[in-house]
Protein backbone atom coordinates (compact mmCIF):
# COMPACT_ATOMS: atom_id res chain seq x y z
CA UNK A 1 0.00 0.00 0.00
CA UNK A 2 2.97 2.56 0.53
CA UNK A 3 3.91 2.18 -2.39
CA UNK A 4 0.90 2.87 -4.13
CA UNK A 5 0.41 5.74 -1.60
CA UNK A 6 4.06 6.99 -2.63
CA UNK A 7 2.97 7.17 -6.52
CA UNK A 8 -0.32 8.71 -5.81
CA UNK A 9 1.98 11.65 -4.01
CA UNK A 10 4.49 12.24 -6.81
CA UNK A 11 1.54 12.26 -9.34
CA UNK A 12 0.08 14.74 -7.24
CA UNK A 13 3.15 16.79 -6.81
CA UNK A 14 4.03 16.85 -10.83
CA UNK A 15 2.56 19.52 -11.61
CA UNK A 16 3.37 21.56 -8.85
CA UNK A 17 6.81 20.92 -10.09
CA UNK A 18 6.46 21.66 -13.57
CA UNK A 19 4.94 25.14 -12.55
CA UNK A 20 7.76 25.83 -10.26
CA UNK A 21 10.20 25.12 -13.41
CA UNK A 22 8.13 27.21 -15.26
CA UNK A 23 7.99 30.06 -12.85
CA UNK A 24 11.86 29.99 -12.42
CA UNK A 25 12.66 30.48 -15.72
CA UNK A 26 9.96 33.47 -15.81
CA UNK A 27 11.48 35.47 -12.95
CA UNK A 28 15.23 34.79 -14.35
CA UNK A 29 13.85 36.47 -17.95
CA UNK A 30 14.94 40.07 -17.83
CA UNK A 31 12.84 40.46 -20.60
CA UNK A 32 9.40 39.83 -18.72
CA UNK A 33 8.49 42.14 -16.53
CA UNK A 34 8.50 39.61 -13.82
CA UNK A 35 12.60 39.98 -14.62
CA UNK A 36 12.23 43.25 -13.91
CA UNK A 37 11.29 42.50 -10.27
CA UNK A 38 14.10 43.77 -7.49
CA UNK A 39 13.60 40.28 -5.64
CA UNK A 40 13.57 38.36 -9.41
CA UNK A 41 16.53 36.33 -8.79
CA UNK A 42 15.63 35.44 -5.09
CA UNK A 43 11.95 34.16 -5.90
CA UNK A 44 13.78 32.65 -9.69
CA UNK A 45 16.27 30.65 -7.31
CA UNK A 46 14.02 29.80 -4.49
CA UNK A 47 11.26 27.87 -7.46
CA UNK A 48 14.39 26.23 -9.16
CA UNK A 49 15.26 24.72 -5.69
CA UNK A 50 11.28 23.97 -5.37
CA UNK A 51 11.24 22.12 -8.43
CA UNK A 52 14.49 19.74 -7.66
CA UNK A 53 13.05 18.82 -4.91
CA UNK A 54 9.98 17.81 -6.26
CA UNK A 55 10.62 16.59 -9.53
CA UNK A 56 11.34 13.07 -10.83
CA UNK A 57 14.54 11.82 -11.47
CA UNK A 58 14.64 8.89 -14.35
CA UNK A 59 17.31 7.01 -15.11
CA UNK A 60 20.78 9.07 -16.15
CA UNK A 61 22.28 8.13 -19.29
CA UNK A 62 26.32 7.85 -19.40
CA UNK A 63 26.78 10.65 -22.07
CA UNK A 64 30.29 9.79 -22.71
CA UNK A 65 30.84 9.91 -26.60
CA UNK A 66 34.22 10.67 -26.87
CA UNK A 67 37.61 10.61 -24.90
CA UNK A 68 40.88 11.54 -25.23
CA UNK A 69 44.06 9.24 -25.73
CA UNK A 70 47.29 10.96 -26.47
CA UNK A 71 45.89 13.92 -27.42
CA UNK A 72 44.08 12.63 -30.18
CA UNK A 73 40.05 12.71 -29.95
CA UNK A 74 38.46 8.79 -29.37
CA UNK A 75 34.74 8.57 -30.39
CA UNK A 76 32.53 6.39 -27.95
CA UNK A 77 30.00 4.23 -29.27
CA UNK A 78 27.63 3.05 -26.36
CA UNK A 79 25.79 -0.76 -27.51
CA UNK A 80 24.33 -3.45 -25.68
CA UNK A 81 26.28 -6.63 -26.09
CA UNK A 82 23.84 -9.28 -24.06
CA UNK A 83 20.39 -7.96 -22.94
CA UNK A 84 19.33 -10.05 -20.09
CA UNK A 85 15.68 -10.05 -17.74
CA UNK A 86 17.95 -8.24 -15.20
CA UNK A 87 21.00 -6.56 -16.67
CA UNK A 88 22.17 -5.35 -20.01
CA UNK A 89 26.19 -6.15 -20.50
CA UNK A 90 27.19 -2.44 -22.26
CA UNK A 91 30.08 -1.96 -24.84
CA UNK A 92 31.93 1.31 -24.70
CA UNK A 93 33.64 0.50 -28.86
CA UNK A 94 36.10 2.93 -29.36
CA UNK A 95 36.69 4.19 -32.98
CA UNK A 96 39.82 6.42 -34.15
CA UNK A 97 41.04 7.05 -37.54
CA UNK A 98 44.48 7.85 -36.58
CA UNK A 99 46.61 4.71 -37.28
CA UNK A 100 48.66 4.63 -34.42
CA UNK A 101 46.26 5.43 -32.00
CA UNK A 102 43.83 2.70 -33.49
CA UNK A 103 46.84 -0.06 -32.93
CA UNK A 104 47.31 1.35 -29.54
CA UNK A 105 43.97 0.98 -28.97
CA UNK A 106 43.91 -2.78 -29.86
CA UNK A 107 46.48 -4.61 -28.30
CA UNK A 108 44.94 -2.30 -24.41
CA UNK A 109 43.30 -5.04 -22.06
CA UNK A 110 39.75 -5.69 -22.00
CA UNK A 111 38.19 -5.09 -17.85
CA UNK A 112 34.62 -5.71 -17.29
CA UNK A 113 33.28 -3.51 -14.28
CA UNK A 114 30.63 -4.83 -12.65
CA UNK A 115 28.31 -1.64 -11.03
CA UNK A 116 26.62 -2.47 -7.76
CA UNK A 117 23.14 -3.36 -7.50
CA UNK A 118 22.36 -1.47 -4.31
CA UNK A 119 20.22 1.37 -5.22
CA UNK A 120 21.56 3.28 -7.67
CA UNK A 121 21.99 3.05 -11.77
CA UNK A 122 25.45 1.56 -13.14
CA UNK A 123 25.85 5.25 -14.40
CA UNK A 124 27.05 6.22 -10.94
CA UNK A 125 30.33 4.69 -12.32
CA UNK A 126 30.35 6.99 -14.94
CA UNK A 127 33.72 8.87 -14.17
CA UNK A 128 34.97 5.18 -13.49
CA UNK A 129 34.48 4.24 -17.07
CA UNK A 130 35.22 7.78 -19.00
CA UNK A 131 38.87 7.09 -17.15
CA UNK A 132 39.37 3.69 -17.39
CA UNK A 133 38.56 4.13 -21.45
CA UNK A 134 41.60 5.96 -22.07
CA UNK A 135 43.65 2.77 -21.56
CA UNK A 136 41.20 -0.28 -21.41
CA UNK A 137 38.96 -1.84 -23.72
CA UNK A 138 35.25 -1.43 -21.23
CA UNK A 139 32.27 -2.96 -20.46
CA UNK A 140 29.92 -2.56 -17.21
CA UNK A 141 26.67 -3.95 -15.77
CA UNK A 142 23.80 -1.66 -16.43
CA UNK A 143 21.57 -3.78 -13.93
CA UNK A 144 18.12 -2.72 -14.75
CA UNK A 145 14.82 -1.24 -12.97
CA UNK A 146 12.98 -4.17 -11.26
CA UNK A 147 9.66 -2.14 -11.35
CA UNK A 148 10.47 -2.90 -14.73
CA UNK A 149 11.07 -6.27 -15.35
CA UNK A 150 7.73 -8.38 -15.97
CA UNK A 151 6.34 -11.28 -13.88
CA UNK A 152 6.78 -13.14 -17.01
CA UNK A 153 10.45 -12.83 -17.22
CA UNK A 154 10.76 -15.00 -13.65
CA UNK A 155 12.46 -14.39 -10.30
CA UNK A 156 15.87 -12.92 -9.58
CA UNK A 157 18.43 -14.29 -6.46
CA UNK A 158 21.83 -13.33 -5.75
CA UNK A 159 22.72 -16.60 -7.38
CA UNK A 160 21.48 -15.46 -10.65
CA UNK A 161 23.48 -12.32 -10.25
CA UNK A 162 26.60 -14.55 -9.84
CA UNK A 163 26.00 -16.44 -12.46
CA UNK A 164 25.37 -13.46 -14.49
CA UNK A 165 28.72 -12.49 -13.75
CA UNK A 166 30.05 -15.74 -14.89
CA UNK A 167 28.07 -15.28 -18.70
CA UNK A 168 29.28 -12.02 -19.05
CA UNK A 169 33.16 -12.69 -17.96
CA UNK A 170 33.23 -15.90 -20.13
CA UNK A 171 31.79 -13.63 -23.07
CA UNK A 172 34.96 -11.16 -22.68
CA UNK A 173 36.82 -14.19 -22.56
CA UNK A 174 35.50 -15.44 -26.10
CA UNK A 175 36.55 -12.45 -27.52
CA UNK A 176 39.78 -11.28 -25.77
CA UNK A 177 40.66 -14.35 -24.75
CA UNK A 178 41.04 -13.33 -21.31
CA UNK A 179 39.84 -10.23 -19.32
CA UNK A 180 40.03 -8.17 -16.21
CA UNK A 181 37.30 -7.76 -13.29
CA UNK A 182 37.07 -5.02 -11.79
CA UNK A 183 34.03 -4.39 -9.20
CA UNK A 184 32.62 -1.31 -6.66
CA UNK A 185 31.42 -2.06 -3.39
CA UNK A 186 28.09 -4.27 -3.23
CA UNK A 187 29.74 -6.57 -6.09
CA UNK A 188 32.82 -7.43 -4.68
CA UNK A 189 31.22 -10.39 -2.65
CA UNK A 190 29.06 -12.01 -5.75
CA UNK A 191 32.30 -11.48 -8.29
CA UNK A 192 34.26 -13.09 -6.00
CA UNK A 193 32.13 -16.36 -5.35
CA UNK A 194 31.50 -16.28 -8.72
CA UNK A 195 35.59 -16.36 -9.93
CA UNK A 196 35.99 -18.96 -7.16
CA UNK A 197 33.24 -21.16 -8.91
CA UNK A 198 35.31 -20.96 -12.22
CA UNK A 199 38.09 -21.94 -10.71
CA UNK A 200 36.83 -24.80 -8.58
CA UNK A 201 35.15 -26.14 -11.67
CA UNK A 202 38.68 -26.18 -13.46
CA UNK A 203 37.41 -23.04 -16.06
CA UNK A 204 39.50 -19.94 -17.33
CA UNK A 205 39.47 -17.28 -14.29
CA UNK A 206 39.89 -13.68 -15.12
CA UNK A 207 43.37 -12.15 -15.29
CA UNK A 208 42.91 -10.13 -12.33
CA UNK A 209 40.07 -8.86 -9.64
CA UNK A 210 40.20 -5.64 -8.39
CA UNK A 211 37.66 -5.27 -5.50
CA UNK A 212 36.87 -2.01 -4.07
CA UNK A 213 35.36 -1.00 -1.03
CA UNK A 214 32.68 -3.61 -0.39
CA UNK A 215 31.79 -5.54 2.25
CA UNK A 216 33.80 -9.13 2.17
CA UNK A 217 33.44 -9.45 5.41
CA UNK A 218 31.04 -7.26 6.79
CA UNK A 219 32.33 -8.08 10.71
CA UNK A 220 34.99 -5.76 10.28
CA UNK A 221 35.09 -2.09 11.19
CA UNK A 222 30.82 -2.11 10.77
CA UNK A 223 29.29 1.11 9.71
CA UNK A 224 26.12 2.23 10.37
CA UNK A 225 25.04 0.68 7.21
CA UNK A 226 26.52 -2.89 8.47
CA UNK A 227 25.07 -2.22 11.73
CA UNK A 228 21.53 -1.57 10.45
CA UNK A 229 21.64 -4.86 8.35
CA UNK A 230 22.83 -6.89 11.06
CA UNK A 231 20.53 -5.77 14.45
CA UNK A 232 17.36 -6.33 12.28
CA UNK A 233 16.37 -9.83 11.18
CA UNK A 234 15.34 -11.15 8.41
CA UNK A 235 12.07 -11.03 9.26
CA UNK A 236 11.72 -7.41 9.71
CA UNK A 237 13.15 -6.56 6.25
CA UNK A 238 10.58 -8.39 4.81
CA UNK A 239 7.85 -7.20 6.55
CA UNK A 240 9.05 -3.66 6.52
CA UNK A 241 10.63 -2.87 3.42
CA UNK A 242 9.10 -4.91 0.79
CA UNK A 243 6.24 -4.16 -1.22
CA UNK A 244 4.87 -4.72 -4.45
CA UNK A 245 4.87 -2.95 -7.58
CA UNK A 246 2.09 -0.95 -8.43
CA UNK A 247 -0.09 -1.95 -11.82
CA UNK A 248 0.83 1.19 -13.49
CA UNK A 249 4.62 -0.59 -14.40
CA UNK A 250 5.23 -3.24 -16.39
CA UNK A 251 6.21 -5.17 -13.33
CA UNK A 252 3.19 -5.08 -11.66
CA UNK A 253 2.62 -7.36 -8.51
CA UNK A 254 6.35 -7.98 -8.55
CA UNK A 255 8.07 -8.23 -4.67
CA UNK A 256 10.84 -5.19 -4.34
CA UNK A 257 12.51 -3.36 -2.09
CA UNK A 258 11.46 0.57 -3.41
CA UNK A 259 14.08 3.00 -4.78
CA UNK A 260 12.04 5.67 -3.06
CA UNK A 261 12.83 3.81 0.40
CA UNK A 262 16.37 3.39 -0.18
CA UNK A 263 16.83 7.01 -1.54
CA UNK A 264 15.00 8.18 2.18
CA UNK A 265 17.69 5.87 3.54
CA UNK A 266 20.35 7.20 1.84
CA UNK A 267 19.59 10.67 2.47
CA UNK A 268 18.87 9.87 6.24
CA UNK A 269 22.30 9.02 6.63
CA UNK A 270 24.05 12.69 6.65
CA UNK A 271 20.71 14.65 6.44
CA UNK A 272 22.69 17.83 7.55
CA UNK A 273 24.87 17.19 4.53
CA UNK A 274 22.10 17.64 2.24
CA UNK A 275 20.25 20.11 3.85
CA UNK A 276 23.48 22.38 3.76
CA UNK A 277 24.33 21.32 0.02
CA UNK A 278 20.46 22.29 -0.93
CA UNK A 279 20.84 25.79 0.95
CA UNK A 280 24.49 26.29 -0.81
CA UNK A 281 22.67 25.66 -4.25
CA UNK A 282 20.41 28.40 -3.47
CA UNK A 283 23.60 30.84 -2.53
CA UNK A 284 24.89 30.05 -5.93
CA UNK A 285 22.00 30.76 -7.81
CA UNK A 286 21.50 34.00 -6.42
CA UNK A 287 25.34 34.86 -6.95
CA UNK A 288 24.90 34.02 -10.30
CA UNK A 289 27.53 31.05 -9.63
CA UNK A 290 26.50 28.89 -12.82
CA UNK A 291 29.50 26.46 -12.38
CA UNK A 292 28.87 25.30 -9.04
CA UNK A 293 24.90 25.17 -9.54
CA UNK A 294 25.88 23.17 -12.50
CA UNK A 295 28.07 20.81 -10.55
CA UNK A 296 25.17 20.31 -7.74
CA UNK A 297 22.99 19.08 -10.71
CA UNK A 298 25.03 16.99 -12.06
CA UNK A 299 25.57 15.16 -8.38
CA UNK A 300 21.94 15.21 -7.38
CA UNK A 301 20.60 14.22 -10.66
CA UNK A 302 22.46 10.52 -9.78
CA UNK A 303 22.25 10.79 -6.91
CA UNK A 304 18.70 10.99 -6.37
CA UNK A 305 18.15 8.63 -9.34
CA UNK A 306 17.24 5.48 -7.73
CA UNK A 307 15.80 1.51 -8.94
CA UNK A 308 13.81 -1.01 -7.25
CA UNK A 309 15.58 -4.13 -6.24
CA UNK A 310 13.68 -7.66 -6.45
CA UNK A 311 13.09 -8.76 -3.29
CA UNK A 312 14.41 -12.06 -3.08
CA UNK A 313 18.14 -10.75 -4.45
CA UNK A 314 18.08 -7.87 -1.52
CA UNK A 315 16.88 -10.60 1.44
CA UNK A 316 18.60 -12.94 0.30
CA UNK A 317 22.10 -9.95 0.43
CA UNK A 318 21.28 -9.34 3.48
CA UNK A 319 21.33 -12.83 5.04
CA UNK A 320 24.09 -13.99 3.17
CA UNK A 321 26.42 -10.94 3.28
CA UNK A 322 25.34 -9.12 6.64
CA UNK A 323 23.89 -11.46 8.86
CA UNK A 324 24.81 -15.21 7.99
CA UNK A 325 28.73 -14.35 7.05
CA UNK A 326 28.49 -17.28 5.04
CA UNK A 327 31.61 -16.30 1.97
CA UNK A 328 33.90 -15.63 5.06
CA UNK A 329 32.54 -18.74 6.88
CA UNK A 330 33.04 -21.00 4.04
CA UNK A 331 29.07 -22.12 3.81
CA UNK A 332 28.05 -20.30 0.95
CA UNK A 333 26.51 -22.22 -1.84
CA UNK A 334 25.15 -21.45 -4.66
CA UNK A 335 23.03 -23.00 -7.35
CA UNK A 336 24.17 -22.82 -10.94
CA UNK A 337 22.44 -22.32 -14.04
CA UNK A 338 21.64 -25.74 -14.47
CA UNK A 339 20.13 -25.80 -10.72
CA UNK A 340 23.85 -27.67 -9.36
CA UNK A 341 24.57 -26.25 -6.10
CA UNK A 342 28.08 -25.36 -5.27
CA UNK A 343 30.27 -24.50 -2.68
CA UNK A 344 31.82 -21.19 -3.14
CA UNK A 345 35.69 -21.71 -2.16
CA UNK A 346 37.72 -19.06 -3.04
CA UNK A 347 40.70 -20.92 -1.91
CA UNK A 348 40.41 -22.41 -5.63
CA UNK A 349 41.84 -19.41 -7.59
CA UNK A 350 44.90 -19.81 -8.68
CA UNK A 351 45.50 -17.98 -11.78
CA UNK A 352 43.91 -14.61 -10.76
CA UNK A 353 45.99 -11.35 -9.20
CA UNK A 354 44.18 -9.42 -6.37
CA UNK A 355 43.90 -6.06 -6.07
CA UNK A 356 41.97 -4.53 -2.96
CA UNK A 357 41.03 -0.74 -2.72
CA UNK A 358 39.53 0.69 0.53
CA UNK A 359 39.14 4.49 1.29
CA UNK A 360 40.62 5.99 4.98
CA UNK A 361 37.14 7.61 5.01
CA UNK A 362 34.77 5.34 3.76
CA UNK A 363 31.41 5.13 5.70
CA UNK A 364 29.96 2.42 3.93
CA UNK A 365 32.29 -0.20 3.79
CA UNK A 366 34.42 -0.42 6.52
CA UNK A 367 38.24 -0.32 6.81
CA UNK A 368 39.54 -4.34 6.75
CA UNK A 369 36.13 -5.30 4.90
CA UNK A 370 37.60 -5.27 1.22
CA UNK A 371 41.46 -6.85 2.16
CA UNK A 372 39.57 -9.50 4.01
CA UNK A 373 39.87 -11.24 0.38
CA UNK A 374 43.33 -11.79 0.77
CA UNK A 375 42.69 -13.66 3.76
CA UNK A 376 40.18 -15.99 1.65
CA UNK A 377 41.98 -16.54 -1.46
CA UNK A 378 45.33 -18.72 -0.29
CA UNK A 379 45.16 -19.77 -3.30
CA UNK A 380 46.73 -16.80 -5.28
CA UNK A 381 50.72 -16.17 -4.42
CA UNK A 382 51.10 -13.80 -2.49
CA UNK A 383 53.42 -12.30 -5.27
CA UNK A 384 49.61 -11.33 -6.70
CA UNK A 385 48.26 -9.83 -4.16
CA UNK A 386 48.51 -5.98 -2.88
CA UNK A 387 46.17 -3.70 -1.06
CA UNK A 388 45.80 0.34 -1.40
CA UNK A 389 44.17 2.47 1.09
CA UNK A 390 43.49 5.88 -0.17
CA UNK A 391 44.24 8.39 2.00
CA UNK A 392 41.63 11.34 2.43
CA UNK A 393 39.22 9.37 0.48
CA UNK A 394 35.65 8.43 1.32
CA UNK A 395 33.28 5.39 -0.22
CA UNK A 396 32.50 7.12 -3.57
CA UNK A 397 35.88 8.86 -3.53
CA UNK A 398 37.60 5.61 -4.12
CA UNK A 399 35.76 5.23 -7.71
CA UNK A 400 34.85 9.15 -8.39
CA UNK A 401 36.41 12.19 -8.44
CA UNK A 402 39.91 13.94 -8.00
CA UNK A 403 41.11 10.85 -5.75
CA UNK A 404 40.08 8.23 -8.01
CA UNK A 405 41.58 9.90 -11.24
CA UNK A 406 45.04 10.94 -9.32
CA UNK A 407 45.41 7.94 -6.77
CA UNK A 408 43.66 4.91 -7.37
CA UNK A 409 43.15 5.19 -10.95
CA UNK A 410 46.87 4.73 -11.47
CA UNK A 411 47.38 1.68 -9.19
CA UNK A 412 44.79 0.05 -10.82
CA UNK A 413 45.98 0.90 -14.32
CA UNK A 414 49.60 -0.41 -13.36
CA UNK A 415 48.17 -3.49 -11.51
CA UNK A 416 45.68 -4.80 -15.09
CA UNK A 417 49.38 -3.96 -16.74
CA UNK A 418 51.17 -6.00 -15.11
CA UNK A 419 49.16 -9.13 -15.17
CA UNK A 420 47.82 -8.65 -18.77
CA UNK A 421 48.96 -12.13 -19.83
CA UNK A 422 47.08 -13.79 -22.58
CA UNK A 423 46.88 -17.54 -23.62
CA UNK A 424 49.25 -17.88 -26.43
CA UNK A 425 47.43 -17.29 -30.03
CA UNK A 426 47.40 -20.34 -32.26
CA UNK A 427 49.90 -21.09 -34.52
CA UNK A 428 49.77 -20.55 -38.22
CA UNK A 429 49.64 -23.22 -40.57
CA UNK A 430 52.61 -24.25 -42.70
CA UNK A 431 52.01 -24.54 -45.70
CA UNK A 432 55.12 -26.21 -47.58
CA UNK A 433 54.64 -29.88 -46.73
CA UNK A 434 52.21 -32.09 -44.98
CA UNK A 435 55.89 -33.02 -42.61
CA UNK A 436 56.10 -29.60 -41.29
CA UNK A 437 52.74 -28.65 -40.45
CA UNK A 438 52.96 -31.67 -38.14
CA UNK A 439 55.71 -30.44 -36.47
CA UNK A 440 54.08 -27.13 -36.29
CA UNK A 441 51.57 -28.24 -34.11
CA UNK A 442 53.42 -30.41 -32.09
CA UNK A 443 55.62 -27.30 -31.38
CA UNK A 444 53.11 -25.35 -30.90
CA UNK A 445 51.73 -27.56 -28.32
CA UNK A 446 54.60 -27.82 -25.94
CA UNK A 447 54.59 -23.74 -26.04
CA UNK A 448 54.37 -22.16 -22.64
CA UNK A 449 50.21 -21.91 -21.63
CA UNK A 450 50.56 -18.09 -21.47
CA UNK A 451 52.26 -15.34 -23.25
CA UNK A 452 53.01 -11.88 -22.52
CA UNK A 453 50.59 -9.47 -24.74
CA UNK A 454 53.63 -7.61 -25.65
CA UNK A 455 54.98 -11.35 -27.06
CA UNK A 456 52.21 -10.78 -29.64
CA UNK A 457 53.38 -8.27 -31.70
CA UNK A 458 56.82 -9.67 -32.78
CA UNK A 459 54.60 -11.96 -35.53
CA UNK A 460 52.79 -8.87 -37.23
CA UNK A 461 56.63 -7.23 -37.30
CA UNK A 462 56.94 -9.62 -39.97
CA UNK A 463 54.16 -9.12 -41.91
CA UNK A 464 55.80 -8.38 -44.84
CA UNK A 465 57.41 -11.75 -45.40
CA UNK A 466 54.47 -13.19 -44.67
CA UNK A 467 50.91 -11.87 -46.28
CA UNK A 468 48.67 -14.58 -45.23
CA UNK A 469 49.85 -14.79 -41.96
CA UNK A 470 49.84 -10.52 -41.57
CA UNK A 471 45.96 -10.84 -43.03
CA UNK A 472 45.19 -13.26 -40.12
CA UNK A 473 46.98 -11.23 -37.44
CA UNK A 474 44.64 -8.35 -38.55
CA UNK A 475 41.52 -10.06 -38.75
CA UNK A 476 42.01 -11.68 -35.26
CA UNK A 477 43.11 -7.77 -34.15
CA UNK A 478 40.00 -6.09 -35.32
CA UNK A 479 37.87 -8.30 -33.24
CA UNK A 480 39.79 -6.63 -30.15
Amino acid sequence: MLYQLYEAQRSLMEPFADFAQAASKMFSNTATPFGQNPMAQRVSAAYDLLYRLGKDYEKPTFGITKVEVDGVNVTIDERVEIDKPFCELRRFKRFTDDAHTLTKLKGQPAVLIVAPLSGHYATLLRDTVRTMLKDHKVYITDWKNARLVPLTDGEFHLDDYVNYVQEFTRHLQGIYGNCHVISVCQPTVPVLAAVSLMASRGEMTPLSMTMMGGPIDARKSPTAVNNLAMNKSYEWFENNVIYRVPTTFPGAGRRVYPGFLQHAGFVAMNPDHHAKSHYDYFKHLLQGDDVSAEVHRKFYDEYNAVLDMDADYYLETISTVFQDFKLVNGTWHVKSVDGKSELVRPQDIKTSALLTIEGELDDISGSGQTAAAHGLCTGIPASQQEHLEAKGAGHYGIFSGRRWRDVVYPKVRAFILAHNVLPAAPAPKAVASTVVAKTTVKTAAKAPAKTPVKALAKPVAKASRAPAAAKRSSKALAKA
